[in-house]
Formats: C-alpha cells, sequence, structure tokens
C-alpha cells in the first residue's frame, strides 16, 4: 500500500494519502510556530516581572570609597616619602648583583654535578673490568696449578720409562 493509493473517506468526502500528508505536515509546521510563539510570550512576562532595583545608596556608598581610596593613596605617597624609598634602588641593585653571582655559582654547581656523575659511571666500568680481571687471574692461577700437576706428572712417566728402559742406573 502506498501514500498515492491511500484513502480516508471523512463525512462522504475521500482524501487522497497525499493531501493527507501535505494537510499533516501544514498542521505541525502551524504547531511548531503557535508553540514557539507562546514560549516567546512567556519569556517575555518573565522579564516584565523583574523589579529594578534602587543603585542610588550603592552610588553614594562607591562616592564615599573613592574618597577613602584617595586619601589611602596619599597615605601611601606620604609614608613612601617619610621612608626614604630612593635608597631602595641601590639595595636592590647589590641584591641583584648577588643574585647574578649565585646563579653563575649554581651553574658551576650543577657542571660539577655531571663530573662527578660520569666519574661514577667510570668508577663502576673500571669495578667491573677489576671483577673481570680478578676472575681472568683466578683463572689463570688454577690452570697454572694443573699445569705444574701435569707436567710433574709427565716427568715422573719419563723417570718411569727411563727405570724400565734402565733399571740398573
Amino acid at each position: 500500500m502506498s501514500l498515492a493509493e491511500t484513502e480516508l473517506t471523512i463525512g462522504g468526502t475521500s482524501f487522497k494519502g497525499v493531501y493527507i500528508a501535505i494537510l499533516l505536515s501544514l498542521a505541525t509546521t502551524l504547531g511548531g510556530g503557535v508553540w514557539t510563539a507562546s514560549s516567546l510570550y512567556s519569556r517575555l512576562e518573565t522579564v516584565e516581572a523583574v523589579v529594578i532595583p534602587n543603585i542610588s545608596p550603592i552610588e553614594e556608598q562607591m562616592i564615599l570609597d573613592k574618597q577613602e581610596l584617595s586619601a589611602s593613596i596619599l597615605l601611601i605617597k606620604q609614608e613612601l616619602q617619610d621612608n626614604d624609598v630612593s635608597q631602595l634602588q641601590g639595595k636592590l641593585a647589590t641584591l641583584g648583583v648577588n643574585l647574578i653571582t649565585i646563579m653563575e655559582q649554581q651553574e658551576k654547581l650543577l657542571l660539577i654535578d655531571e663530573n662527578v656523575d660520569d666519574l661514577e659511571k667510570d668508577i663502576e666500568t673500571m669495578k667491573a673490568t677489576v671483577a673481570k680481571a680478578e676472575l681472568m687471574t683466578k683463572s689463570m692461577q688454577e690452570l697454572q696449578s694443573k699445569i705444574s700437576i701435569i707436567t710433574r706428572e709427565i716427568d715422573d712417566l719419563w723417570k718411569g720409562m727411563d727405570y724400565i728402559s734402565n733399571p740398573l742406573k
């Protein structure tokens, strides 16, 4: 059953499926428009219901605060003059030089630290090499001991052969 074949009969009048679809889409569009208008009207009523408070006491307080701020600024300026802030510039310059010196020394310490790390790595490598050399020396001593035993046995065998070949000697 397709939309073209669909037919609705109301009160003796028959409506084709295409007209029903067009009528339904127009009705939903109109319904959406009415709903949007209703929503906008509701928001407008809410905005109109808001009461704006009187801000004149706040403005007066702000004027008083500005006057107090001006008085505080004048007081701070007076105290700066009384405390002779001009000497602070020289002290700040000295502190700046000291800070630069400290930073340079810190860089040197970092380089020394890197060198120490490199030396520690070299020492570990040397320890491993010494351990290998000790193992090789121990192996060499064992080998020399075995060679000495074999040499003595060979000498004993030759002496035995000499004795067998000439027992009277």
